[in-house]
């Protein structure tokens, strides 16, 4: 895993220097960085997280998480407190012909380490890795009821927008 760096690294290329964060826009001890492999550390993180982040969530398999730092769409962000990760969220850039969007996803910070800035330096990330990969805007979706999570997404510039979100399960799948 690379700790991201600011946009306009030189020597990577665009999509290999936006795995790098800059540092200073993480809370003190929390380090950010883009998932390049799976290793057991990651699938027991995914163990732990899961549950807190959805109740009917099947388990993530290495199998599952490979797919999804193996895709060219995704970036799958994880926190870390003193080596351990404790926080997650899925980043998601697709091109479309109004232009190439960003939205966030799965988004989940241990109940152990919440209130100490690990959702906002993911989500800091994250909109920093969108901006290097050419996203015209970032969106994400939020319960009403997550008021300190709907806090945080103002404080780092997200804006309510008025729409209603749809959603339609694939047939024989649940939502």
């Amino acid at each position: 895993m690379d700790r991201l760096s600011p946009p306009g690294s030189v020597g990577d290329g665009p999509r290999r220097a936006a795995r790098r964060y800059d540092p200073q826009v993480a809370a003190e001890g929390v380090g950010v960085e883009v998932v390049e492999s799976v290793d057991q550390g990651l699938v027991d993180a995914w163990e732990r997280l899961l549950p807190q982040l959805s109740r009917s969530a099947v388990a993530v398999t290495p199998t599952v998480l490979r797919e999804i730092i193996e895709s060219d769409a995704t970036s799958l962000l994880v926190a870390r407190v003193d080596g351990v990760i404790v926080g997650s969220l899925t980043l998601v850039v697709f091109p479309l012909p109004t232009g190439r969007r960003a939205w966030i996803e799965d988004v989940v910070v241990d109940e152990a380490v919440r209130g100490r800035g690990v959702g906002e330096a993911l989500t800091r990330a994250a909109v920093a890795r969108a901006a290097v990969l050419g996203a015209r805007t970032v969106d994400l979706t939020s319960r009403p009821s997550r008021a300190a999570a709907n806090r945080l997404y103002q404080r780092v510039g997200f804006q309510a927008r008025e729409t209603t979100v749809y959603r339609h399960a694939a047939p024989g799948r649940a939502g």
